[in-house]
């Protein structure tokens, strides 16, 4: 994809890749313990969202692997594992009636989230959020792009 192997992504952001399964995993079997809302929601998997896309949209320029085109595969590619694994955990909560962080209100609009059409609009979702993100990593990238030509120029 984009000149790139899957291999060299995962590769390129592994450590992302399994903080965000790390996180997943964290939150899930925090709210399956019984922890309220309100305290597992500071296991956040967006925060590692922000950090991934802050890191990629970096490094992906400072390290020599890409420029635009590998930004949005690697975003892609964070943002997919995030809302498969919230994907399955909704499902898991449809499948065996036991509510979880994934399923709570809160994060459903108000409503019982334990849905299809909530297991749907995260997999549509991830690629809207996909081109959100990417967006705002292009602005990174640029920034950092212009400072590495400008800081370049004057050694």
């Amino acid at each position: 994809m984009f000149g790139k192997k899957l291999s060299e992504y995962i590769r390129f952001e592994s450590w992302i890749l399994i903080l965000i399964a790390v996180v997943w995993a964290a939150r899930l079997g925090l709210s399956l313990a019984g922890t309220s809302f309100t305290q597992a929601r500071w296991v956040s998997i967006n925060i590692v969202l922000l950090v991934g896309l802050v890191y990629a949209s970096i490094t992906v320029h400072t390290s020599g692997f890409g420029s635009y085109k590998q930004l949005l595969g690697l975003l892609f590619f964070q943002v997919a594992l995030a809302h498969v694994l919230i994907a399955l955990a909704i499902i898991l909560g449809i499948v065996t009636g036991v509510p979880n962080i994934y399923t709570a209100p809160e994060v459903s609009g108000g409503t019982d989230g334990a849905t299809m059409l909530h297991v749907i609009a995260h997999m549509i979702g991830m690629f809207a959020l996909t081109l959100i993100l990417w967006l705002w990593g292009s602005v990174i990238l640029f920034v950092t792009k212009r400072v590495s030509r400008a800081s370049g120029a004057r050694a």
